[in-house]
């Protein structure tokens, strides 16, 4: 049995989230949002690389001793999955596992809005969920291509970097692609994907100016398009995806999303009351004719309003999820202070009257 392990055993047994291994300290648990140690001597360059180099192929070992991360799934003999960044910094070797669930959740027992299935039953367009690394857009994701999975006979193409939870064909058919090991860029597999038939692609990161545009071309020639942005808020996803292409495209950009953009889902990850959790908190924009005017006349700012008062289609800004939330005390209020644009409506829930001073008269 690989060394590693034993520290990816005892991270389970513990219920966390993230393992991580870095030269210098011992290795620590990411336990429901918070960074904390193990009981372990602190980790030489010399110890760690050999723990993580058991763990890799041929191929990988020569990449990473060329230099390079590695982004891989690993499964560990006892069965356990993981998402794993490997990486070099200042002192030597780290690395990040992050636990996957052999079981694939589904959207009801991640307690996500119901508008999120109607979502999955557009036949194209591209919808979007969006948030911070850690925030559980791949989760959510993967709920979204179950339910697809078990309700519809679709061809579901998955491209992925790496591939975390694993789908079993069920009334669909599900191809996962892993970046690096079946294609060369989110791109080329866009690109591939288009001639295999699909009714769903599902693009694992929006990261660069070619796979946006591939992933727009799927979305308007009669494919759902589901993918990523690391952006926080429905705004600054419209405006990302404006801003990363050229600006002769800037016109034809904005077209596309008043017409192909379905819908963005933006979610962070709140602890719950108790400390022991926690759960995700998501803004929705649906792509009505109210937004696509705002699009194409350059009034995104305007969009948050639009949130506001489209509650009847499943529309909700952020801070309306969050006060929502904390009416039926599902999260931690300090917690959600941390994620409000308007800190000043959530002053009357905090506890911890120390954290106040440190919002700011302004916020």
């Amino acid at each position: 049995m690989p060394r590693i392990d034993a520290f990816l055993k005892l991270g389970l047994a513990q219920g966390c989230s993230d393992v991580h291994l870095s030269v210098g300290v011992p290795p620590m648990l990411r336990m429901h949002g918070d960074l904390l140690p193990i009981k372990f001597r602190d980790l030489t360059d010399t110890e760690l690389e050999g723990y993580v180099t058991e763990i890799l192929s041929d191929a990988q070992r020569e990449r990473f001793h060329s230099g390079k991360d590695l982004d891989f799934s690993y499964v560990s003999e006892d069965g356990g999955r993981f998402r794993v960044n490997m990486f070099r910094k200042d002192t030597g070797v780290g690395a990040v596992f992050r636990y996957i669930p052999n079981a694939v959740p589904t959207l009801e027992k991640l307690n996500l809005p119901p508008v999120l299935q109607d979502f999955c039953d557009f036949h194209q367009g591209m919808v979007l969920v969006t948030g911070s690394t850690g925030t559980g857009k791949s989760t959510t994701l993967a709920a979204m291509i179950d339910y697809l999975n078990n309700s519809r006979a679709l061809n579901i193409i998955s491209l992925e970097d790496p591939i975390e939870f694993v789908h079993p064909s069920k009334k669909s058919q599900v191809i996962q692609r892993e970046l690096g090991t079946h294609l060369r860029t989110f791109a080329d597999g866009v690109r591939s994907a288009m001639r295999e038939d699909p009714d769903v692609i599902l693009v694992g990161e929006l990261r660069d100016a070619e796979t946006i545009s591939m992933a727009m071309t799927a979305a308007e020639t009669g494919h759902l398009v589901l993918g990523t942005l690391h952006t926080t808020g429905a705004v600054k996803t419209i405006d990302r995806i404006i801003d990363a292409l050229p600006g002769e495209l800037r016109e034809q950009t904005k077209s596309f999303l008043a017409q192909s953009l379905k819908a963005v889902v933006t979610q962070v990850l709140v602890k719950t009351p108790d400390g022991r959790g926690r759960k995700a908190v998501v803004e929705i924009l649906v792509n009505n004719r109210a937004i696509s005017k705002l699009i194409m006349t350059d009034q995104t700012h305007q969009i948050p309003a639009q949130l506001q008062t489209g509650r009847n289609i499943g529309m909700q800004l952020l801070d309306q999820a969050l006060l929502d939330a904390l009416e039926k005390k599902e999260i931690d209020p300090d917690d959600a202070i941390r994620y409000a644009a308007d800190k000043r409506k959530f002053h009357r829930y905090a506890t911890d009257s120390a954290i106040l001073p440190a919002l700011g008269a302004d916020d």
